[in-house]
C-alpha cells in the first residue's frame, strides 16, 4: 500500500514540472534561433517583419530611395538577394526591383490568399512581396522588398566574384545548366567573338558579325573556381562539333572558350586535352575574351521564363575524370 502510495505521489510530481515547462514562453527569437543557426542578432524591430512577416511604414526604410551601385544582401543570413543594377523608382514607398540574384529568393503564397510573398531561400527571412504585370520595367515584375530586410554592400566587388564567358550552342541552354550549378551568382546571355559593336541577334544569326552566341557566368570563388565552371561547360554540350550544336547549324553556335587571363587559359587546356586523351575531337577554340555584348532582354533566363528545357543541352554530353 505504502509503495503504491509513492508511485502516485510521484507521477503527481512529474506531472506537476511538465505543466510548470509548458507554462514557460518558448523564445522563438532571432537572438535564440541564432545561436544554432548562426544568424545575425536581430533587433526587435527587425525581427518584427523578418521573422513575424510585418511591414515596415512606406517611405521610412533607408534604401528606399538609394541609388548608389553594389549589391543587397539578406539581413539575417547575409545571402546575396539583389544587385543594384535591377532597382527601379516605382514610387510605391519600398525598395522595388525587376530582378533577383538567380535563387536567392523564394516565392509563396502569402497567408492573406491573394498575395505573393518573398522570402530569402537561404534563410526563410520575410522580405515583402513581388507583383507581376504592372509594365513598370520590361521585366514587368516588381519585387517590393522591406529596407529592414536587407544590408547594403557598396559596389558588387565589395563581394568576391569572378567571371567566365563561354559558348556552345544555343546560349538558353548553357544558361539553364550554369543557373543551378553550385556557387553561381548570376549569369547573363549575349554575344561574344564578333567585330561589330552592340549587335542584335538578328544580326548575329545572320553571321555577318561574326559573333557567337555566348554566357557570361558570375561566380563566388569561395564556394566555387574556374576550373569546375569550365568543366561544367564541356560537359553539357558536345566540344566536337564544328559550327553547330545538335539541331543548331551556324558559325554563332561554335564551341569556344573565352578565357580573362592566363590561370583560365591554362585550366581550360588541362581540360581539352584530358578529353583529346579520351578520343575526342576537340573543337572548342580557345580565344581571349574580348567585349562581352549583352543580348537583348527576352533572351535572359528564357528557359526558366518559360518553363521549358533545353533540347541541345545534356549533363554529361563528355565525360572528363
Amino acid at each position: 500500500m505504502l509503495n503504491r502510495f509513492i508511485k502516485i505521489m510521484q507521477l503527481s510530481w512529474i506531472w506537476l514540472i511538465l505543466l510548470v515547462l509548458a507554462a514557460i514562453p518558448m523564445d522563438y527569437s532571432s537572438q535564440s534561433l541564432g545561436k544554432n543557426m548562426k544568424y545575425n542578432t536581430l533587433t526587435p524591430e527587425e525581427e518584427r517583419v523578418i521573422l513575424h512577416k510585418g511591414t515596415e511604414k512606406a517611405f521610412t526604410g533607408k534604401y528606399t530611395d538609394n541609388k548608389e551601385q553594389g549589391a543587397y544582401t539578406c539581413k539575417q543570413c547575409d545571402a546575396l538577394l539583389y544587385r543594384s543594377e535591377d532597382k527601379f523608382d516605382s514610387h510605391c514607398g519600398w525598395p522595388s526591383f525587376d530582378d533577383e540574384i538567380p535563387g536567392a529568393v523564394k516565392r509563396v503564397s502569402d497567408a492573406d490568399g491573394v498575395r505573393t510573398e518573398i522570402i530569402c531561400s537561404n534563410c526563410g527571412g520575410h522580405l515583402g512581396h513581388v507583383f507581376l504585370g504592372e509594365g513598370y520595367t520590361d521585366k514587368n515584375t516588381r519585387h517590393c522588398v522591406n529596407s529592414i530586410s536587407m544590408e547594403f554592400i557598396p559596389e558588387i566587388v565589395a563581394v568576391k566574384t569572378e567571371k567566365a564567358y563561354f559558348a556552345g550552342g544555343c546560349f538558353w541552354g548553357l544558361e539553364y545548366f550554369f543557373q543551378k550549378a553550385e556557387g553561381v551568382i548570376e549569369t547573363t546571355v549575349g554575344y561574344m567573338g564578333g567585330h561589330k559593336d552592340d549587335p542584335t541577334y538578328k544580326e548575329v544569326c545572320s553571321s555577318a558579325t561574326g559573333h557567337a552566341e555566348a554566357i557570361e557566368v558570375l561566380y563566388d570563388p569561395s564556394r566555387t573556381n574556374y576550373e569546375t565552371m569550365a568543366k561544367l561547360f564541356f560537359e553539357i554540350h558536345d566540344p566536337t562539333q564544328v559550327d553547330r550544336q545538335g539541331p543548331d547549324v551556324g558559325d554563332q553556335y561554335r564551341s569556344a572558350v573565352y578565357y580573362t587571363d592566363d590561370k583560365q587559359k591554362r585550366a581550360s587546356e588541362k581540360l581539352i586535352n584530358i578529353l583529346k586523351d579520351k578520343g575526342y575531337k576537340v573543337a572548342t577554340e580557345l580565344v581571349e575574351a574580348d567585349t562581352f555584348w549583352k543580348a537583348e532582354e527576352y533572351h535572359q533566363d528564357y528557359y526558366q521564363n518559360n518553363g521549358q528545357t533545353p533540347n541541345c543541352h545534356y549533363e554529361r554530353s563528355v565525360v572528363i575524370s
